[in-house]
């Protein structure tokens, strides 16, 4: 056999051995994972946040439960909420942790002086970076009742206090000196929000010559709230609460004394006045010896 028909042979035997290799694919435990990854499969695109409501509309007073999931975990990073009405006006702010198995969840109440129009209402979350934010959307009805401000006086002191309450009425209102707080006992008829305006004079958060937030306990428990107007004179909270909820307790850092400048006119007087008597009635309060 020549050289030549040697090397034919050869060649078509490489070429037959070369089509008869076999091709391994890795097993499925080995494939990579992108369930939780942030770029996506290829070809895809995995959300890098979600949100959804718990329904599609709400009546006034309704509780609104929002809840959403996250492509990745950051540690120590909230995810900040904003809910819009239907002219784009903000009627709650609000922040929440993430969990470690990347869902997060909260709720707000669709009530109080800032939820009024019907129609589509927005809510935009953001975690960390505009990279990472998603909308949703609600109908609610509109406020069905027309809230006209209360004064209940203040006990303790010389100052009443306007208010507006939904579902509940108020009780009373006290005012602690000891921890620079007013105490409102309400009585509830379901899930509900407390607007009051507080006369500066009365109560006011300050350092340093400077506003600084309120501190709000329902029930004991830390409660969120916000502050909705401010002047020179007052500041308006407006206090989401549960049903069941007994007492509203607002801390600021200073509040009038439980016996002010009339109690203590009025005090000065009284002493005054029994001395002028006793000086023509010849009355003692002090024994003879």
């Amino acid at each position: 056999m020549n050289t030549t028909l040697k090397g034919l042979i050869l060649f078509a035997i490489l070429i037959s051995a070369a089509g008869t290799v076999p091709s391994f694919a890795l097993p499925p435990q080995l494939l990579p994972n992108y369930k939780n990854s942030t770029i996506g499969l290829p070809g895809t695109s995995i959300p890098q946040i979600t949100v959804t409501t718990d329904k599609s509309s709400y009546n006034d007073g309704d509780k609104i439960t929002i809840a959403g999931t996250t492509a990745q975990y950051v540690q120590g990073t909230p995810i900040s909420l904003i809910s819009r009405n239907p002219i784009g006006n903000i009627v709650d702010i609000n922040q929440v942790d993430v969990g470690t198995d990347n869902t997060y969840s909260t709720t707000i109440v669709a009530s109080g002086s800032l939820w009024q129009a019907a129609g589509t209402y927005s809510i935009l979350v953001e975690y960390g970076s505009q990279d990472r934010t998603a909308t949703t959307a609600f109908q609610f009805s509109g406020s069905s009742v027309t809230k006209v401000p209360r004064t209940i006086p203040v006990d303790g002191t010389n100052f009443s206090v306007l208010y507006t309450i939904i579902n509940g009425k108020v009780l009373d209102i006290k005012a602690d000196t000891q921890s620079k707080s007013l105490i409102v006992s309400i009585q509830t008829t379901g899930d509900g929000v407390l607007t009051i305006t507080l006369p500066r004079a009365l109560i006011d958060a300050q350092v340093n010559g400077q506003d600084d937030q309120f501190f709000v306990l329902n029930d004991g428990q830390e409660a969120s709230f916000q502050e909705i107007n401010k002047t020179s004179t007052d500041r308006t909270l407006s206090i989401p609460f549960t049903d069941g909820t007994q007492q509203i307790e607002i801390i600021g850092t200073q509040i009038v004394p439980e016996f002010g400048p009339i109690a203590a006119l009025v005090l000065a007087i009284a002493i005054i006045s029994i001395i002028a008597v006793s000086a023509k009635t010849g009355l003692r309060f002090m024994p003879k010896y």
